[in-house]
Formats: structure tokens, sequence, C-alpha cells
């Protein structure tokens, strides 16, 4: 599922293509919004949101999207009489005069009033790229999650928005920590959630997150040599996998191994 980089990445890409003209093409292919007609509206922005995608217009309404696993936006110039992508994986599509945005496989489409945008994101934590970011806020939702597993508190929303399992692995690798330590063992969360920024950060602006132990199951660990190993947090059908490596992020004394 795309994380928060990508979701900071293609907000600034439909910010390029949409804010400040009028749309002259609005066709929403999601059975509570068909009817909704933004032709004339004019885009104020798009707001990131973990992985949520808000895009507010000019009459006090907003287009709510969420990627989910395989969806994407992607912006391309406007044709000669307008362009309307008959593809059946097409879900959104806005054009001004000059770029049209076409939304992709995407899994959750909403037109709410902007200020009702809370209904559909108020649950989360803050966001990890917001600037500036409510590092107490997040503290305080870290610390009430107890003993729960360290892999599994930074891939929960309602903690920090943002984070999937890409960044979820590799904040625990940079800080050598074991993936199932309980949350309320690990040493200094505030720290890592702010290393897991850093690196989410880095990788708005490169395009390429880091990739040390994410996906690279039985390769050599870059720092030991080690090879990296794959588990699991969270219980079906909502577990994700988790890479690691087992001399680098060792499990503390006496405790069971990692779910498989």
């Amino acid at each position: 599922m795309p994380e928060g980089d990508v979701l900071r990445r293609t907000a600034a890409r439909l910010d390029l293509a949409l804010v400040g003209s009028p749309l002259t093409l609005s066709d929403l292919r999601w059975p509570t919004a068909a009817t909704v007609d933004l032709v004339g509206r004019t885009v104020l922005g798009t707001r990131p949101y973990g992985k949520h995608l808000l895009t507010r217009f000019d009459d006090g309404r907003t287009l709510h999207t969420h990627l989910r696993m395989d969806g994407y936006w992607r912006v391309h110039p406007t044709g000669p009489s307008g362009s309307r992508d008959r593809s059946p994986q097409v879900r959104a599509v806005l054009a001004t005069s000059r770029w049209t945005a076409v939304g992709h496989l995407l899994g959750m489409l909403d037109v709410v009033a902007t200020r009702d945008e809370g209904t559909l994101v108020g649950h989360l934590g803050p966001d990890l790229l917001d600037d500036p970011f409510d590092a107490a806020e997040a503290l305080a939702r870290w610390v009430a999650r107890g003993a729960t597993p360290a892999a599994e508190v930074l891939l929960d929303q309602t903690v920090v928005a943002g984070i999937g399992t890409i960044f979820m692995a590799e904040s625990l690798f940079a800080e050598r920590l074991w993936p199932w330590l309980p949350a309320d063992q690990v040493p200094d969360p505030g720290r890592l959630l702010q290393v897991a920024r850093r690196l989410m950060q880095r990788s708005v602006l490169s395009g390429r997150p880091p990739g040390r132990v994410h996906g690279r199951v039985r390769q050599p660990c870059p720092r030991c040599g080690t090879p990296v190993a794959r588990g699991e947090a969270r219980q079906p059908p909502m577990q994700r996998p988790v890479f690691y490596c087992p001399r680098c992020q060792p499990a503390p004394a006496r405790t069971a191994a990692p779910p498989r």
C-alpha cells in the first residue's frame, strides 16, 4: 500500500496540474458520487493526510480519495476535445483546459463538505509528515498502546498516520529494535518516530524509499551480512510482512520467536 511519501508526491502533482483553473471535465465513477458535477469549480489544493488525499474546491466541497493497495493518480495533457479515459480501472477524471488527472483503482472516494473532512480522517493520529508534526500527541497515543508489538503500533494509523510496512521495517532497523518488542519497552519511542519521519522526508524528495531491509528476505544485511528474515505483524486477515535483521535487531532473552 502506498505510504505517506507517495501521497505527498501525488498531492504535489495534482496541485501542479489542477490548482487555479476551473474544471472543464468531472467524471466520478463511484456509486455514491456518480451524479456529482464539479465542472466549473476550481481546485484550491490537495491536502495529503496519512494515506488519504483531500482535494478541496472553491465551493466548499472536498473530494476524498484513498489509494488502498493498487490505486494511483496520473496526470497528462488534456486532449483537444477533453480527456475521458474509458478504462474500467478508472475511478475519477478531473480535467482543466490544460491538464487531466486520472485516478486509477482508487480504493475509496467520497465528496463531502470541506468542513466535514473530520468525519473521514478525524480518527487518525498526527500525520508523520506534517510540519509541524504533533510529536506530543503521537507519543501519547503510542503510550496508550501498552505492550502491543512496536511494529504493530507503527502500522496503526490511529497512532501516527502515513507509515506502512516499508517505513515500519526501515525505522526499526535504523534503531536496531526487534519488531515485536512491546511498545512500552521501546527505550525512546519519540526518537523512533522522528527517525521514521526523517526517512520518509528523504523519500519524498528522492522518490526512493530506503530499501535496506524491506523486501530483502535472505539477502545480506547491509550492516552485518546476516540474511534478512521475514516475520509477520498483526493477526490474520490483517497480517503484514515484517523484514528485519536477526543479528542487528535481536529478540530479548527468553522471548518467543516472531510469527511467520
